[in-house]
């Protein structure tokens, strides 16, 4: 055992939090994310960058009640926010820093952060937390100013770093900026050698890129990197995810990586010129399986309105359309939760990303199939986004019965098929009705329970 895992050991012992949620480590083929105790940990995030910043702690409390009902177990947030983080106060009249100064955090802005992050944790909510928002190390198009140097981002690091040792936290450097020279590059070494000083080593620790990249273009090698982000962003529709999945999986050293941002419902299609096409919830389904099929860690989900915690009041932060409250009933949040349910209700460590199960090629837009399958050939999953007949290759499973599956990714729920004897050679099957649907062929001596079963 490593001296990082006996330290992860050693924490879930002692930390009140970690007895409530279970403590995180990669696993041991680099491929997934799993607890100190080896199970899986299927990662499903809901995005509230704003959420510290925005929301005062009864809001909070019904948001994360919210989010926890629907299935996700991580909320990203952010400490110093993008819009206003450093010179709008938190709804409590609280600054996170004096003169902006990261050398200098102030105990009653993060008072807030600290209830929120313990209220998520009460719920069965992991807090993926962004320490400060890209435009501080990185201004480009935001706001900044750019206010972090090595030097005091080593300080704030491994102040957070104290202060959320006993928490459950995923620690999210990045904050959708990339990697452009040696400067920001010591501040992120810096922070991420703070964080790791301050909390002994007991968090995981990733980065969020800047749209259409992934973290593997930038600190891929860095030993602080426990695991990749990618943001498959809001440029087009049917951006193909589950393909940079594949290239970050294919990198040397392995690490799990996942969707950090993929289109966010209710977000507009940038590259609509005519500015009349909003992503939608079909849109969000698709990237979630196209995803996790790809062999992704876990995903993402989003809206514009709950990243930005709009109220709806005034003139909205970008070009939000709807308030975060009206926002949390979009139909995607639910959807995304059945995605994990399903999953889970197969042996998700033993996954194996196989587009051989296919006869089709049906190239990288819309119309895109993937399949995965239990290491094994006992099960195997395939998502096709339109109600056109696939065909599959039956000898890639194993067992003299094969028990079908269609699941249904809107209502999640399953519907039985005739069980198939000897299946052998390949076999076309047609979704039920229009809309996207999951064939789940299992080995029926198993005994695996209906899909979305756990």
């Amino acid at each position: 055992m490593s001296s990082r895992s006996v330290l992860v050991f050693l924490f879930a012992l002692i930390s009140p939090a970690f007895a409530q949620l279970p403590q995180l480590k990669v696993s041991d083929d680099h491929r997934s994310l799993v607890t100190a105790e080896g199970k899986a940990f299927v990662y499903l995030a809901d995005t509230a960058w704003e959420l510290f910043h925005r929301l005062t702690r009864e809001e909070a409390d019904r948001y994360l009640a919210d989010r926890a009902g629907k299935g996700f177990n991580v909320v990203q947030a952010v400490a110093l926010a993008e819009f206003g983080g450093l010179t709008e106060p938190n709804r409590y009249g609280e600054l996170p820093l004096d003169g902006n100064d990261p050398a200098k955090p102030r105990d009653a802005y993060f008072q807030h952060v600290d209830y929120v992050v313990r209220k998520a944790a009460s719920l069965g909510i992991t807090t993926a937390l962004v320490p400060t928002w890209g435009d501080k190390v990185n201004k480009k198009w935001g706001q900044g100013p750019e206010i972090f140097t090595a030097e005091n981002a080593r300080v704030f690091g491994e102040w957070l770093g104290r202060r959320y040792r006993e928490q459950p936290i995923i620690w999210v450097l990045g904050g959708d900026r990339p990697v452009e020279n040696e400067t920001h590059r010591a501040v992120w070494r810096a922070m991420a050698a703070g964080l790791r000083a301050g909390d002994g080593g007991a968090h995981l620790m990733t980065y969020h890129p800047s749209g259409g990249k992934t973290s593997s273009a930038y600190v891929h090698a860095e030993p602080w990197l426990d695991f990749n982000m990618m943001q498959s962003g809001h440029g087009a529709r049917d951006r193909a995810n589950w393909k940079m999945v594949a290239t970050d999986l294919a990198l040397t050293p392995p690490k799990p990586t996942l969707d950090g941002e993929p289109a966010y419902e209710d977000h507009p299609v940038r590259d609509d010129k005519t500015k009349a096409q909003w992503f939608d919830e079909r849109d969000v389904r698709k990237l979630c399986y196209w995803a996790l099929f790809a062999g992704a860690a876990g995903h993402t989900y989003g809206t514009h309105s709950i990243w930005a915690m709009w109220d709806g009041k005034g003139k909205p932060p970008v070009d939000q359309r709807t308030s975060w409250m009206d926002a949390m009933a979009l139909p995607g949040a639910t959807q995304v939760g059945h995605a994990r349910r399903l999953v889970e209700s197969r042996p998700w460590l033993a996954r194996v990303p196989d587009q051989g199960l296919l006869v089709e090629d049906f190239g990288e837009g819309p119309k895109h199939c993937q399949a995965m399958r239990g290491a094994d050939g006992s099960w195997a999953m395939i998502y096709s986004p339109t109600s056109a007949a696939f065909t599959v290759r039956l000898d890639k499973l194993t067992g003299a019965r094969l028990q079908p599956w269609w699941w249904d990714s809107r209502t999640g729920t399953a519907k039985s098929v005739d069980a198939m004897d000897n299946p052998r050679g390949e076999r076309a099957f047609t979704p039920p009705t229009d809309g996207d649907w999951v064939l789940v062929l299992d080995d029926a001596a198993k005994g695996f329970p209906p899909p979305g079963t756990r």
